[in-house]
């Protein structure tokens, strides 16, 4: 019976491919009624460009420029959160739906690159095997690890970066196949890298990778081979190579030439808790975390919150650090011995490790993010089915194929279970954050956020009952190492809410903490959070500890701007303090130019303070940023404001008899 049920999807894989699609689309349901959480807020609901309320080109173009994640701004993505908000408005289960769709998307054009990709040893090409494809990605469609590039609606960036790389690679190769039996194709296999790479881009950076999931798959699969005529061989291999020059091994070596200087430059590395040699012995143990996260997950290991990771030290220390390093070696070892017998199960381990050498290496991001395994995720499916049930000279044995088919089956009803169970939890943020508090019991952002959500449900009622489990939650994310202030300033703003006393604790804590450096962006959060809350007059709270705290922010060298312009307003709506606001807002300005709020704010404060020559400088800045005419409706009040003060300090005119 099991035999002639693998017969039947051989003979019917889409079959397979719909069943796989709807069991992901219902494990994944379940969480679409979930709520907003961590970097969702500065990206989309704290961020005014994505809240559009037209389809017109200016509001538009604003809302795809508006992120705050990242200079390029990754205005597809943001774009699309846009065009979610005039849709369904603020409700993040449109969004969410939305990412599911997607997730399912990519899944469908996998199928697609996959059953293309396999290339016989000899002349003759060798499709794929069709159930083997659908294996790869039913299994890879409901790993557990893939859950936050679905349901945390801001990893849309993730998923869309790499829908756009899996169709350039899929174009990539249907021109090469089309190279190896008719001669031509070379346009479009060109194309589709440059095309993938380039909208790919548009959501988020990881699609520059595009380039080098294509040359492994030319190094390992196609091998610079064209089996025409022996005359047009070799030209047809010279313009592989030379395509490759063009878009992978040129934009590597300038990228090296003007970003490398400042990747080693030690202000790089200032905002951060570890040095560049931390991250790199890091990474050892993180990636081959990832990998046992990808093939059997457990639920402590998805936690979401990785921030209570020790950093590695030294090649021993901890000696895990070494062992890591090793068995990754030996994975590399093994992947280039397999590249004759089963070239896919080389392709799947190669993909893996060029997808992590963007975030896995000097760039100085964050260390740990599960979303970063979308797509090596996908080249781990690949190598385990291939090694299980893959065909070659030494697999053609059917109890033993039988029974790796029923390991995977196993293997894919376990990752089904595991992601339809943590989709539920995502469902409500109560039970998600007390999920991820359970997962992550020593993680400061996992205690916080769980402060954070009771703080949320009690309504700010005394007699709630969330009250208590909000104060210790907070309490012990404050107290664990490595935390940032931001449950100090939780337990601040919460008593000043409630109208109840402020331990002093709380605010020797977080200056504390602030000197101890690095100020990190939640440190910022957390200061502008209680200025806002001042400013605002939703809080009591005494303007000379809000003064301490900048201060102890800003006693580190090169602030970022945004703390700047925190300052800027504190100074001179808090403190009443012109000058010193005035002053902040320009450095804010100067250090980020490309921000058009800093530049309305200082235009605003130079005209409060009579400068109408650094307002019309702010202005003309602010009007070579002003593409597409996305900040025309900002610009034309302040306008008035520049030109209606010009005329009240004008010399009274000369009169004539």
């Amino acid at each position: 019976m099991t035999l002639r049920f693998v017969a039947g999807l051989r003979t019917h894989p889409w079959l397979w491919m719909l069943a796989a699609l709807l069991a992901t689309a219902a494990a994944y349901t379940p969480g679409v009624s979930g709520g907003f959480l961590f970097d969702d807020f500065p990206n989309i609901v704290d961020n005014e460009g994505v809240h559009v309320t037209s389809w017109s080109a200016p509001a538009l173009l604003n809302a795809a420029l508006s992120s705050p994640s990242s200079e390029f701004k990754r205005p597809l993505a943001s774009l699309s959160f846009a065009m979610n908000y005039l849709l369904t408005g603020a409700d993040p289960a449109g969004m969410k739906l939305t990412n599911i769709a997607i997730h399912l998307l990519n899944g469908i054009v996998a199928f697609a690159l996959l059953r293309l990709l396999s290339v016989g040893a000899n002349r003759e090409l060798a499709r794929c095997d069709d159930v083997l494809a659908a294996s790869v990605v039913a299994l890879w469609l409901v790993m557990p690890i893939n859950l936050t590039a679905v349901l945390y609606v801001v990893q849309r960036m993730e998923s869309l970066a790499n829908l756009f790389v899996l169709l350039g690679l899929l174009g990539y190769v249907v021109g090469r196949r089309r190279m190896l039996f008719h001669g031509r194709g070379f346009a479009l296999a060109a194309a589709s890298i440059v095309a993938g790479s380039a909208f790919g881009l548009l959501a988020k950076e990881t699609a520059v990778l595009t380039p080098l999931y294509a040359a492994i798959i030319e190094v390992v699969i196609f091998r610079g081979r064209c089996d025409l005529i022996a005359s047009d061989t070799a030209r047809i291999s010279r313009r592989v190579v030379a395509l490759f020059i063009v878009v992978l091994v040129i934009p590597v070596i300038t990228g090296a030439i003007l970003v490398g200087p400042s990747l080693f430059a030690q202000s790089t590395w200032a905002p951060r808790s570890f040095t560049m040699p931390e991250r790199l012995l890091s990474e050892f143990r993180i990636v081959v975390d990832y990998i046992v996260w990808t093939i059997l997950p457990t639920l402590p290991d998805l936690s979401f919150y990785h921030d209570d990771f020790v950093v590695s030290t030294g090649w021993t220390q901890p000696w895990s650090t070494l062992v890591c390093a090793v068995l990754l070696l030996v994975l590399v070892v093994a992947a280039w011995g397999l590249r004759k017998r089963t070239p896919l199960a080389t392709v799947g381990i190669a993909w893996f490790f060029a997808c992590h050498t963007l975030t896995a290496t000097i760039v100085p991001l964050e260390l740990i993010y599960e979303h970063r395994n979308y797509f090596s995720s996908l080249g781990l499916a690949l190598t385990i089915v291939v090694l299980a049930i893959g065909r070659d000279a030494n697999t053609d044995r059917t109890r033993l194929r039988l029974a790796a088919t029923v390991l995977i089956s196993l293997l894919w009803l376990y990752d089904l279970g595991l992601t339809a169970f943590t989709a539920t939890r995502w469902g409500n943020p109560l039970s998600l954050a007390q999920e991820l508090a359970i997962r992550a019991p020593d993680s400061p952002r996992a205690q916080y956020e769980l402060g954070r959500t009771y703080i949320i449900v009690s309504k700010y009622r005394q007699a709630s009952p969330f009250v208590q489990p909000a104060y210790a939650a907070l309490e012990r994310a404050a107290a664990l190492p490595r935390s940032s202030t931001l449950a100090e300033q939780a337990l601040i703003f919460f008593a000043a809410k409630l109208k109840q006393p402020i331990n002093d604790a709380w605010w020797v804590s977080m200056e504390a903490k602030l000197r101890a450096g690095p100020v990190s962006i939640e440190d910022e959060s957390a200061i502008m959070s209680l200025t806002n809350c001042t400013l605002q007059q939703n809080c009591d709270l005494p303007a000379d500890k809000l003064l301490e705290m900048y201060q102890a922010a800003l006693s580190h060298p090169s602030p970022r701007s945004r703390l700047l312009a925190a300052y800027a307003d504190f100074a001179w709506s808090g403190l009443d303090d012109h000058k010193l606001g005035y002053d902040m807002i320009r450095r804010a300005s100067e250090a980020e130019p490309h921000e058009p709020a800093y530049h309305v704010t200082a235009i605003r404060f130079a005209l409060a303070m009579g400068d109408r020559n650094l307002a019309e400088k702010q202005m003309e800045f602010l009007q070579t940023l002003n593409v597409g005419n996305r900040l025309t409706a900002m610009i034309t009040p302040l306008r008035k404001e520049i030109d209606a003060e010009k005329v009240n300090s004008a010399p009274p005119s000369s009169s004539t008899r």
